[in-house]
């Protein structure tokens, strides 16, 4: 099976999706990185998804979900690289993800990230 590659910076989680995602594999991952934060007690989550140019309804929602398990877990969750026509299909989906923060690329978002965790 498939698998996305959760590494691990510190306290940090590092997901860099370099592969076009289906239902399955963001159904995996959201597993995945749920059973991670849990073993690691990562305090935070950065999600690269520079790699995609398209992204469905499912996938948005999935990421969308993926936050929220994450911040239920105790750990703050960044995606970053979001593609411009990934932005304009999720607003046109009528996906607004709320919950769900961004940065425009991995250095922003560990900058984000670390002022969050540091504050807590």
């Amino acid at each position: 099976m498939e698998r996305i590659p959760i590494l691990q910076m510190g306290e940090f989680l590092l997901v860099t999706i370099q592969v076009d995602m289906h239902d399955q594999l963001a159904i995996t991952l959201q597993d995945d990185l749920a059973e991670r934060i849990s073993a690691t007690s990562a305090r935070a989550v950065l999600i690269d998804i520079s790699a995609l140019d398209m992204v469905d309804s499912f996938i948005g929602r999935m990421i969308s979900t993926i936050s929220g398990v994450s911040k239920i877990m105790d750990a703050e969750t960044v995606v970053v690289g979001m593609q411009p026509a990934v932005a304009i299909t999720l607003v046109e989906l009528g996906l607004m993800l709320p919950g769900v923060s961004t940065a425009l690329n991995v250095e922003r978002g560990m900058q984000l990230l670390r002022s969050r965790v540091n504050t807590r």
